[in-house]
């Protein structure tokens, strides 16, 4: 027997029988549900937000420090002798502003938000809490889902805009110890090509990352079965598709805005 409808907020059943445009009839209702139940998710918020968001600044600062680092030692090497050194700070800005910034943070965020809500999503599912928030009226999608798809959201740009300047800074310190490329100049060939648009298409790539894995992990981890096992499955599975969805959204953006 069904389980009986518990209100408004009753979320739709999606059957693996229903047909595509059936299926996403369905999870649009569920997701317009789910993000109408403002009550519900918007107490969990900011903690999600803190979670995913500040709680990551570490892990982006390190990976941003090596970036700038690196760019600024790699380009010097590819001008020698063929442009001036000052080109180092228009490389360094440019791809942390646009590409390995937004690119490379999310990736490690993939492996690290993605993983953890998928592996805590998938427990709660295998040890029937879910059934339990369903027992008690709790729609599972504005618990569970939309605090966590929206921290990361908003809070991956967040982290980005920190990992841009970390990077470019980086990049600065290497540029005047190890190149001996004077400040000036580095802060010349950095704003020769300087757009605004650099920061906002970094920003709004990182914003779509969020939104990408936050998913992918939700999704994941609530279709979790089979004990740890099935647990572990699905956390693995949730980087992956983080991961992927991550290259395939800036193939997207690159197309679409540049």
């Amino acid at each position: 027997m069904s389980a009986p409808e518990r209100g408004p907020w009753a979320v739709p059943r999606i059957s693996a029988q229903d047909g595509l445009i059936t299926r996403l009839g369905r999870s649009g209702i569920a997701a317009g549900r789910a993000l109408a139940d403002v009550r519900t998710w918007a107490p969990l918020l900011a903690v999600q937000m803190r979670r995913l968001g500040v709680d990551s600044l570490p892990i982006s600062i390190f990976i941003a420090v090596f970036t700038g680092i690196v760019l600024a030692l790699l380009s010097s090497y590819i001008f020698t002798g063929a442009v001036p050194l000052y080109f180092v700070g228009a490389l360094v800005g440019k791809t942390v502003m646009m590409e390995l910034g937004p690119v490379l943070t999310g990736m490690a965020l993939a492996g690290r938000v993605g993983a953890s809500i998928a592996a805590e999503l998938g427990t709660m599912k295998v040890t029937e809490q879910v059934d339990a928030l369903e027992t008690l009226a709790y729609d599972r999608n504005a618990y569970l889902v939309v605090p966590r798809v929206l921290a990361a959201t908003l809070m991956f740009p967040v982290v980005t805009a920190f990992a841009m300047a970390v990077g470019v800074t980086a990049g600065w310190v290497t540029s005047v110890n190890l190149l001996d490329l004077s400040t000036p100049e580095f802060l010349k060939g950095l704003k020769q090509f300087y757009q605004f648009k650099d920061i906002w298409f970094g920003l709004l790539k990182s914003a779509s990352f969020g939104t990408a894995v936050a998913l992918m992990g939700c999704l994941r981890g609530l279709d979790a079965r089979s004990g740890a096992e099935g647990v572990g499955r699905s956390t693995t599975r949730a980087v992956v598709l983080g991961c992927e969805a991550i290259l395939v959204l800036d193939a997207f953006w690159a197309l679409v805005l540049l």
